[in-house]
Parts: C-alpha cells; structure tokens; sequence
C-alpha cells in the first residue's frame, strides 16, 4: 500500500514502539497510545536474542541496544552445586549478535527515541473507550479526549489487553501456569561473561543474565500458589529460602540480595487467541495474541518480530485486510511453536508430568530452539 496510512497503536511497550517506529520510517502516520503516564518500566532485564537484534537493525537500533547493554554469545549450564556442565556457542541471525541482556528502562528509552525520531506521536495516560470499525476506517476515541479516524489499530497492549477483551470478551483471558517468576538486579560478576543457567534435580532454574558492564540479574522460577504474593518486609529472605539449593555463582549472587523492595515478582501466564487475531480493521499483536512463558526468552523477541513482520505486510499487500491475513499466515505457527515449546521447558524443568506432544518438542531442547529461531521468519 502507499503511504500515508492511519495508524493507532495501543500500547507502547516493546512490541508497541517497535511497530511505530518500523511504520513511521516508511511513511505512516503513527499515534501510540499508552496507558501509563510514562515509560517507566520495572527495573530488571531482558535478553535480546539474535532473532530481536536483527529486528532492532531493521528498524535503525541495533548498535543503542548493544551500547546501552551487555553483548554475549556463549550459554554456560551448572549444575546446582555451580559446577559448569556445558558452555554452548549461541547462534546468530545473519550478522545480528548471539544475544544482548539490557536493562528494560535502557531499551524502553532506545525505543521511544527512535519512534520520536521517526515521526510518531506519543500520547500518554490514554487508553481506548470508543472505538467503532465502519468496514472503511476506525473511528476511535481516547481517555485523553482525543478522537481520530485511523485505517488501522494494532493492540500490542500486553497479555491483559483491553483491546482483546473489547474484541472476545473474556474468552481468551490469562491463564496461571502456577509458576512465577523472581527476578533482582545486582552488581555483575566478573565470571557472569553471558547467561549462566543452573538447573537439576531441585524442580527449579535459576540464572544470572548480564545487562551492562556493571549488571546482571538473578532470575528464578518456582511454583507458587496463584494467590501467593512476597512479604513486603521479607522477600529477599523468601527468595533465599527458595535458591537455599544452590551453589557456585547462585550462592554468590543470591548473597547480595539484602533489600526486599529489589526484589522483583511476577506470576508466569499465558494467553492463546484461537480465533483470528485481527477482526476488520483491528488486530492483536504480541502478548495481547499469544503471550507465552519466558523459558525460551522470546516473549519480546516475538513481540518484535510481529511488528516487523506486520509493516513489511502493508507494504506488501493492496489493502489493510489481505495485509493482516498474511501477516497472520507467517506469524501463528511460529508463535505457537514458542508458546508450545516454552511451556513445555516449564514442565520438564519443574518436574511437572509432560504431554506426548510435548515429549516431542522437547527433543528439540533449548539449544535446538536457538537455532530454529534464527531461520527467516
């Protein structure tokens, strides 16, 4: 299609501001909305695998991301007691890097500068109440006040999206694993040169994941109650409890966890949108369609890669509805390959029983998986 189009997305996260950004450069008008009153993202890390990286060179951000972060490229598996396994070579998209752990403010601040810079508009505290798709336009209104006509809405607003329910309802809402998350910033360790991953026969995972020169995070994954939540006052004694376990780089990191509010918790869910992900002009993207558990890390990396994927669509097809149904082709398989994969990774690390489907995915493994991601997509 030519330029320029209207186009409205919700949400301004990864996926939200990588979409901006990609449809701006070529051309569009660009409005994101964005809930929160500003980017401020909590403050623990994200791995940026090769399959992201060649998404961020697409859209101009690659050497911000491998400034603001930490660039790495071998994977080192210990075991509990911290004695190292294997240390497997990561691989890499074209001439993308193996991997890049940055700090989640660091890469929400890449991200907005460049969909700025781009020509998109930024509109805070503002969310959908109105919206009515005619078949030729959206008209859409804001919290903020603002109404506008789009051609296009794009809901990359997280596994909770509003957009979603405004489409389905509560059909697709999110599922508890029964896992959660623990993550906590600290000061790297020499040692810490890339991911160092420690699992056995504790039903548990934790790693180190290095974000800057001077960071890293300790990140662990427990069954937890789904209506459990840490102790204001206690949590970095609970977290001790739970990594009590382990050894080697583990130990070392987990005795620097002295302050309870640095300790970050998040329940492991996901979302599976069987029903088409766009209705008329209006389309669900990333965790809003297909939220998956973070085993594989590519939750962003997918987010990313629907965004991509969707502008080269546009570009590609006559008009807004053969562009989704072809973004859409491309994007559900590999989507729920993650999803499917992730969640089985999940089961097989907790000692949770598996299905015969995902006995069969498995055999791919995490190191498989790397290399299956980075293939075109």
């Amino acid at each position: 299609m030519t330029p320029p189009l209207r186009v409205l997305v919700h949400g301004g996260g990864i996926g939200g501001l990588t979409l901006a950004t990609a449809l701006a450069r070529r051309g569009h008008q660009v409005d994101v909305a964005e809930l929160r009153d500003e980017l401020e993202v909590l403050g623990v890390g994200i791995i940026q695998p090769s399959n992201a990286l060649h998404v961020m060179r697409e859209i101009g951000v690659l050497d911000a991301c491998l400034a603001a972060g930490f660039e790495w490229e071998v994977l080192t598996v210990c075991d509990p007691a911290g004695a190292t396994l294997a240390r497997i070579p990561q691989p890499r998209m074209g001439d993308a890097p193996s991997n890049n752990g940055i700090p989640r403010p660091a890469l929400a601040g890449v991200l907005s500068a460049a969909a700025t810079e781009a020509g998109a508009s930024l509109r805070f505290s503002a969310t959908i109440t109105g919206l009515d798709d005619d078949g030729e336009g959206v008209d859409v209104t804001l919290s903020d006040g603002h109404r506008g006509r789009y051609d296009l809405v794009v809901g990359f607003d997280g596994i909770g999206s509003p957009l979603r329910r405004r489409l389905y309802g509560d059909t697709y809402t999110p599922e508890y694993t029964g896992f959660a998350n623990w993550r906590v910033t600290l000061p790297r360790l020499p040692e810490v040169q890339g991911v160092v991953m420690s699992a056995g026969n504790l039903k548990a995972k934790a790693l180190l994941t290095p974000i800057t020169d001077e960071l890293m995070y300790l990140g662990s994954v427990f069954a937890e109650a789904e209506g459990f939540r840490p102790d204001r006052e206690h949590a970095h004694e609970q977290l001790a409890e739970r990594l009590a376990g382990f050894g080697g780089p583990i130990a070392e990191a987990l005795a620097q966890v002295t302050d309870p509010s640095a300790v970050v918790y998040s329940r492991i869910s996901q979302v599976t949108v069987e029903e088409p992900w766009h209705v008329g002009r209006v389309v669900l993207a990333g965790d809003a369609a297909h939220a998956s558990t973070p085993h594989l890390a590519q939750g962003a990396a997918m987010a990313v890669e629907d965004a991509l994927v969707l502008a080269r669509s546009l570009d590609d097809a006559e008009d807004v509805a053969t562009a989704l149904a072809a973004w859409e082709e491309r994007r559900r398989p590999r989507a729920m390959w993650v999803q499917a994969l992730s969640r089985a990774v999940l089961k097989q690390e907790t000692g949770t029983p598996t299905t015969p489907e995902e006995d069969e995915l498995l055999k791919v493994g995490i190191p498989g998986a790397a290399h299956v991601l980075v293939q075109p997509y």
